[in-house]
């Protein structure tokens, strides 16, 4: 199995992030891999995939390009960067931003990391200067016609996710955080992290930053630039990967308010007031008297969990959803 050795100074500095370029790489993923596709992500293929496709088709360079970077076991190292956080107290890089360096990426080092991909010599047709510019161009497409129309909702998605893996850490640990995070992760105890059931030499992660980055799709891998940072990209799950996806129902949103039937929808599984915020986008004064007003109606419950509260529906909440659905 493949496995980093994570010493308690490069845990001390990791962080969870969010990329905007790594919610495009597992978009572009997705278009490409669509036999793989999770069930939650058809609505979305079926929306997005003929107008790829179409693309594909006016550009059969760049589609060379594309699934040459995304071989099955591999992701060309110069497409999906390890995200370069901004420090405390300055805004995030935007997609833009991430986007600067893969277009910026040298020739001699594109065809290095396709042939790496591919595990062989690349096919005649790639042998050009202009490759990490076209994979430039193509993460950019999916970005701009698939993901930044649905971007907030995803953004507070992730951040929500965030949240909740902080709290699992300051609950239980490492363990309890990353323990399934992706498939084939687990922490193995003695500063050991498996990243995947691979037969791969193991690595040592000294003195280097190490950065778990949630996408909404249900895709993964690791990124690195060596020695400095280290990425885990990992799928959310659960609650948090569907919210949004299914509307409010409109009886539901009439009879209590389409905010507050936002915050009961969601609450099929636990959820603390942060987390709430962050999938609804409304503002926490907002949401805590939400919650006040199901409490005293019987149709959620709280419990607490470590330093956290969780809200959840209640059996008669359960009924007003489903009927009003």
């Amino acid at each position: 199995m493949g496995w980093w050795q994570v010493g308690a100074d490069t845990l001390a500095n990791s962080r969870f992030v969010v990329s905007p370029l790594a919610e495009a790489v597992a978009s572009l993923l997705v278009l490409e891999r669509t036999a793989a596709a999770h069930p939650g992500e058809r609505a979305w293929l079926e929306t997005h995939l003929p107008a790829y496709r179409r693309w594909k088709a006016d550009d059969p360079v760049s589609a060379l390009v594309i699934g040459a970077a995304l071989a099955p076991r591999w992701i060309a190292d110069f497409l999906a960067p390890v995200p370069d956080p901004a420090p405390p107290g300055q805004a995030p890089p935007s997609f833009a931003d991430e986007l600067t360096p893969v277009r910026a990426t040298p020739p001699d080092r594109a065809r290095a990391d396709l042939a790496e991909a591919v595990r062989g010599p690349l096919p005649a047709a790639l042998d050009r200067d202009d490759l990490a510019r076209r994979a430039a161009d193509a993460l950019e497409w999916v970005w701009t016609h698939t993901v930044l129309p649905d971007w907030p909702r995803r953004r507070r998605i992730l951040e929500a996710d965030v949240v909740a893996r902080s709290a699992q850490l300051g609950r239980g640990g490492w363990a309890d955080a990353l323990n399934g995070m992706r498939p084939g992760i687990r922490w193995l105890g003695d500063s050991r992290l498996q990243i995947n059931p691979h037969d791969n030499p193991p690595r040592e992660l000294d003195g280097a930053q190490l950065l778990f980055v949630p996408v909404t799709p249900y895709q993964s891998w690791v990124c690195w630039d060596i020695p400095h940072r280290y990425g885990l990209v990992y799928p959310c799950s659960g609650a948090l990967a569907e919210a949004g996806r299914i509307p409010v129902p409109a009886a539901l949103g009439a009879l209590i308010g389409p905010a507050r039937a936002a915050v009961l929808l969601l609450l099929a599984s636990p959820l603390s007031t942060t987390q709430l915020v962050a999938l609804t986008g409304q503002g926490l004064g907002s949401v805590g008297r939400h919650l006040r007003i199901l409490l005293d109606a019987g149709l959620v419950r709280r419990r607490r969990a470590g330093r956290s509260v969780l809200y959840f529906r209640t059996e008669a909440g359960d009924v007003l959803v489903h009927g009003a659905g």
